[in-house]
């Protein structure tokens, strides 16, 4: 049975369909799937930005920090909270991450010539000169106890560089998944971006604490300090030192944005308690010792409402675990080219449509050709 040629309006009039069908079949939307919200580091609870406590005791004093945490150094366990992965500026609180980073990295025998650059910064100094007096002892010294931001910056210059220093403090935070923590200067000096919380305070002293040299300087009341001509004394800027019993210590900050804020860590009968507070209005150091006080009558007696989390595995620095994972590329499915087929744009829908309904009609028109030859090769 012969077939008539197909006319070439049949053509075109398929020809558009194929187009109009195209281009309604890509534009058909595909819902975007929404990012699980990530769950606070050390416990669901401790996402709250109100208080946090455990029941079956009185809560803990009352305090004027805007955030803090009660932890118990050897279990981890936190006790009570108070808006812990609350965001804010550390003040010199963040000098405790600057010696925890550095304090492995450089020799403590080095002799430092401190650049015009760390002699001149701003805030509290030790009163650092430009000539090569000091140990690297000696400047972590004047960073722990007397807060120095001169010692800071020299600390960092000593480690390679500024900006060498920044990375690796950033990546020690990370590896202790203090992820709340963004430090931008070595000192805690107020800068855009800085950050750090309460929970992550905690997680830093925790494992500065781990550190002979670290726990050797924050305990240190009274050291000498180099001079041009001899020394002077320099002494710990922790007032509970004095005045609490079993105070380790460990630092406390202050600037006009951030407010005051404390880290510090006691030990009573072989049990070591950590407190640290951020955005403080005032003086802080009696509401300090009764928090400390309350987290050695909790411990073991209650549920922890959270805890401290370890460190990230040696094998896995946290340069790695902050990339992406390689991940094998599923099969093409209907979904994802629907997804595909959302994301186009007027333009791409035009010119795929263009070209699938130019294969459609090559393949008509070579049809009807056929059928023409084969009618001819019949004659």
């Amino acid at each position: 049975m012969l077939m008539k040629p197909v006319p070439v309006s049949a053509l075109l009039t398929a020809l558009l369909a194929t187009v109009a069908l195209t281009g309604t079949a890509q534009a058909t939307p595909t819902p975007t799937p929404t990012t699980p919200t990530p769950k606070p580091v050390g416990g669901d609870l401790l996402g709250s930005h109100g208080l946090v406590r455990p029941a079956g005791i009185k809560a803990p004093p009352k305090s004027k920090a805007t955030s803090y945490v009660i932890a118990d150094l050897e279990t981890g366990d936190v006790l009570a909270a108070k808006d812990p992965h609350g965001r804010y500026l550390p003040a010199s609180t963040l000098k405790t991450l600057t010696a925890l980073t550095l304090i492995p990295k450089l020799d403590k025998n080095l002799k430092v010539k401190p650049s015009r650059n760390a002699v001149d910064q701003e805030g509290t100094a030790v009163g650092l000169t430009t000539k090569p007096l000091y140990k690297v002892d000696d400047l972590f010294k004047a960073l722990l106890m007397s807060s120095g931001n001169d010692a800071a910056m020299a600390l960092a210059e000593t480690n390679g560089s500024l900006p060498k220093t920044m990375r690796d403090m950033n990546a020690e935070a990370k590896r202790l998944q203090a992820n709340d923590t963004v430090a931008k200067t070595p000192s805690g000096l107020d800068k855009p971006g800085q950050s750090s919380s309460a929970y992550d305070l905690a997680l830093i002293a925790r494992a500065g604490l781990g550190n002979p040299d670290f726990r050797r300087y924050i305990s240190t009341k009274v050291a000498k300090f180099p001079a041009p001509k001899n020394y002077y004394e320099i002494s710990n800027h922790n007032k509970l030192l004095w005045r609490y019993q079993g105070m380790i210590g460990v630092k406390n900050g202050w600037t006009s944005k951030a407010q005051a804020s404390f880290v510090g860590a006691a030990t009573r009968g072989g049990h070591t308690i950590i407190v640290t507070i951020m955005r403080h209005e005032g003086y802080f150091w009696e509401e300090v010792a009764s928090l400390l006080d309350w987290g050695f009558a909790a411990r073991g007696k209650v549920t922890a409402v959270g805890r401290l989390v370890d460190p990230l595995p040696a094998e896995l620095p946290a340069q790695q675990v902050t990339t992406s994972p390689v991940v094998t590329a599923p099969p093409v499915t209907a979904p994802l080219l629907d997804s595909a087929a959302s994301k186009q744009t007027d333009t791409s829908r035009t010119v795929g449509s263009i070209v699938i309904g130019g294969g459609l009609l090559f393949g008509l028109t070579w049809l009807g050709y056929g059928i023409r030859r084969r009618r001819s090769s019949r004659r």
